[in-house]
């Protein structure tokens, strides 16, 4: 792992830069980019997950720099049992990008966001993957036969269970023409690692999360996602009538609908 660091930190200090996509990816699939939306544009973004989960989010660009969004998660919204809602009250994200990418430079972008992945557990106050909370992002594009984008950040949740450690994560988006885009991150999951004497809580226990995904922009408004989260299988879940954590299917399978207009 310390020689893919390496390689990210040698890209993002060598490589020839690109102008910023129209509307570069807010996120990858979990992880935070430098992207914002444009002034005076919204997007409405829907996930479908596991459980039978739903997670609308409402994102505006206040302006080219800014961005200011909420969510609220269901639990059982797809099936047959009572539909469960995550929180009483919305989550957040604030995103402000405090540099511009330059030909020496990544961008780079300050955030807040509170929205974690799964159920919400309010006995240990936490989701199944914890928010990405407080955190910097540097962010740099340029053309490879269609954008190649590098995205390195840390973070800090300071809101949810015991571990509250610094956390790092990084990730890539490769253009393969005008419509599908490749997606690929590694959560370190610094923050998430140590056992808890409880039951039900996915364990990290030092492995981190990486995920993939393909983005599909269906239409000029309209772009489909279909991603697949912990595809090493490195979550494991504690039952108090077992010594030892036990491998579950981790590997979750995601859909999102993201439909973005302007004002």
């Amino acid at each position: 792992m310390k020689k893919l660091l390496a390689i990210f930190i040698l890209l993002f200090s060598t490589s020839l830069p690109q102008e910023n996509q129209p509307y570069p990816p807010i996120d990858l699939i979990s992880i935070p980019t430098s992207g914002t939306l444009p002034k005076g544009t919204y997007s409405i973004e829907t996930l479908l997950t596991n459980n039978g989960g739903v997670l609308p989010k409402f994102l505006i660009g206040i302006t080219e720099n800014f961005t200011l969004g909420f969510s609220y998660g269901f639990q059982n919204f797809i099936g047959t049992d009572e539909i469960e809602k995550n929180k009483s009250y919305p989550e957040f994200n604030l995103k402000y990008r405090v540099y511009e990418e330059s030909e020496r430079f990544p961008a780079i972008l300050i955030g807040f966001d509170t929205q974690g992945k799964g159920d919400y557990d309010e006995t240990n106050e936490r989701y199944d993957q914890k928010a990405v909370g407080l955190y910097l992002v540097a962010s740099r594009n340029w053309n490879a036969l269609g954008n190649l984008g590098f995205h390195i950040g840390i973070n800090k949740n300071f809101m949810e269970g015991k571990d509250k450690d610094l956390n790092l994560f990084f990730g890539i988006d490769k253009e393969i023409n005008r419509s599908f885009s490749l997606l690929a991150e590694y959560n370190f999951a610094r923050n998430d690692d140590e056992i808890q004497d409880t039951n039900g809580i996915d364990l990290r226990e030092g492995n981190g999360i990486f995920n993939l995904g393909i983005r599909w922009s269906a239409t000029d408004n309209l772009m489909l996602e279909f991603n697949f989260n912990d595809t090493f299988k490195n979550i494991k879940y504690l039952d108090k009538d077992v010594e030892e954590p036990i491998p579950f299917k981790s590997r979750i399978r995601e859909i999102k609908v993201v439909y973005f207009e302007q004002f």
